[in-house]
Parts: structure tokens; C-alpha cells; sequence
């Protein structure tokens, strides 16, 4: 090797060192405070504040409700209503539903397949009308169309989307689901399934800065956790994918049709 090609070579394992160094300090200070959750409550997670910064931003004000309660102060109904709609295997798998996942991949493939046939069909009827008509300099030009971009489906476990609240940004990359893997296997490995839920409960967003169990409780029922009904508690469960939408729509059909649904298979929910 040239002394030209070694003094390059240099700065660059220089650089990789630091990264290794840097990614192993990350992954220790995640460590830190897992270990820490499981006797102190997260005072905050990576979505809330992420969240404080999109509300103070757009409205000048901030409105905030969060109580965080006990285990044993929220309501099993409501426990047991989650994890038939996010996580119905959730005391069973490591953290990682690989059948849950697979499905999800299967839905999204077949939507996206459905979307670009309507596109297809679209434009094909849009050519044959434009192609009917006499060609003048009038003519509007052919319309073109574009698939509509399908509903996608997740896959992701309680813990995977507790990891990525606690954590994580809302970006979409590899890099980013590959970290969320992890700290999903470190949450598993370091928390039981009750702690896991218990922070889950008391950090997931239900509304425009209404986070955790006791808050929607009282914004949506006006009464505490711990005495939600299986009806009400299914209804929470069902607006947890998209909580600010449903909460501008509280007479929704699907969202009654869905709650009646999740409490039909509530019975069969094993709660930790």
C-alpha cells in the first residue's frame, strides 16, 4: 500500500471508529432508560414533544391533558379492548408478530394493486372519450391519472409502537425501523408485559394533546380509567390509529361498528 493510499485510508477508519463508537453510546443510553422505566414513569415521550412543537407552532397555544395512573387504575376493559385491536397476540410474541406483519404486507400489496387498476381503467376510459371527439385546437389535452395512493395497513405490536413513541421520529426509513426493532427487543428483554402495557396506556395519544388513559378517559366520558364500560373502552381502542380524526368525528359509523365488534371479541383477550 502507497503512503498516498494510506494516508486516506486513515481518516476514513478514523470516521468509522467514531461511528461505532457513537451508535454503541446511543444504543447504552436507550439501555439507561429503559431500565429506568421499569420504576419511574417516562416523563415525556419522543411523539409528545414532537407534538408540543406541531401544536404550539400552528395554534400559538397549547392544551395538554395527561394523568398518569397505576396498573391496577385502568379499567380491564380497557386493557383487554387495546390489545384485541392493536395486539390480540401481545402476552404471546417477544415483541415482534411476524404473522401480523406478513398479513399487513399482504393487504397493503393487494390495495396498492387495486388502486393502479382504477387508475389504469380511468385513464383508458378517459382515451377512449378523447379519441371520440372531433381533434380541434379547443381540445383539452388527455387527462392523466394517477393511482391514489391505498390505506396502508400496520403490522407493528404494542411494544414496536411503544418504542417508537418513547424514541423515535415519525420519519419513515430503514435506518429509523431498524432502531425501532431494536429498542422493541430491549423493551421486551428489560420490561415485563405489564409494565410494557402500563406505559403504553398512560403515553398513547387519543386526541389533539390528550395522551393516556386517565386524560381520554375523562375528555371523552368524563369519568376515570378505572370505570370505563366494555362499549366505551372498545371505542378508545378503536380510535387509537387515527385519534384526532375520530375525535372530531365522535358519530361515526365505522367507529361504533368497529367498538361493537372489539367488544364481541373482548372475552377472548389474555391481559397481563
Amino acid at each position: 500500500m502507497s503512503l498516498a493510499s494510506a494516508g486516506l485510508l486513515r481518516p476514513l477508519l478514523k470516521l468509522l471508529m467514531l461511528l461505532i463508537v457513537a451508535l454503541l453510546s446511543l444504543q447504552l443510553y436507550f439501555v439507561g432508560r429503559i431500565a429506568l422505566m421499569a420504576v419511574l414513569a417516562p416523563e415525556s415521550t419522543a411523539f409528545q414533544r414532537s407534538e408540543i412543537f406541531r401544536v404550539v407552532n400552528t395554534t400559538g397555544a397549547l392544551k395538554w391533558r395527561q394523568s398518569w395512573v397505576p396498573y391496577e387504575q385502568i379499567s380491564v376493559n380497557l386493557k383487554r379492548a387495546v390489545i384485541t385491536s392493536e395486539d390480540a397476540s401481545f402476552t404471546e410474541h417477544d415483541g415482534l408478530d411476524l404473522e401480523a406483519l406478513e398479513k399487513a404486507w399482504g393487504k397493503n400489496a393487494v390495495a396498492e394493486q387495486r388502486a393502479q387498476k382504477l387508475a389504469d381503467r380511468l385513464a383508458a376510459d378517459a382515451a377512449k372519450r378523447q379519441s371520440s371527439k372531433k381533434a380541434s385546437s379547443n381540445a383539452p389535452p388527455p387527462l392523466k391519472f394517477v393511482a391514489k395512493a391505498p390505506k396502508i395497513v400496520g403490522g407493528s405490536t404494542i411494544t414496536q409502537q411503544l418504542a417508537k413513541n418513547l424514541f423515535l421520529s415519525g420519519e419513515r426509513t430503514l435506518l429509523r425501523k431498524g432502531e425501532e426493532l431494536v429498542l422493541t427487543l430491549m423493551l421486551e428483554a428489560m420490561l415485563n408485559k405489564q409494565r410494557i402495557l402500563e406505559i403504553y396506556l398512560n403515553n398513547v395519544e387519543w386526541g389533539e394533546g390528550v395522551f393516556g388513559a386517565e386524560a381520554a378517559a375523562q375528555h371523552y366520558f368524563r369519568k376515570p380509567a378505572a370505570r370505563l364500560s366494555p362499549y366505551e373502552a372498545a371505542r378508545l381502542a378503536v380510535m387509537l390509529p387515527r385519534p384526532r380524526y375520530f375525535e372530531t368525528r365522535p358519530n361515526s359509523e365505522y367507529l361504533a361498528s368497529r367498538a361493537n365488534t372489539i367488544v364481541a371479541r373482548m372475552s377472548g383477550a389474555v391481559v397481563p
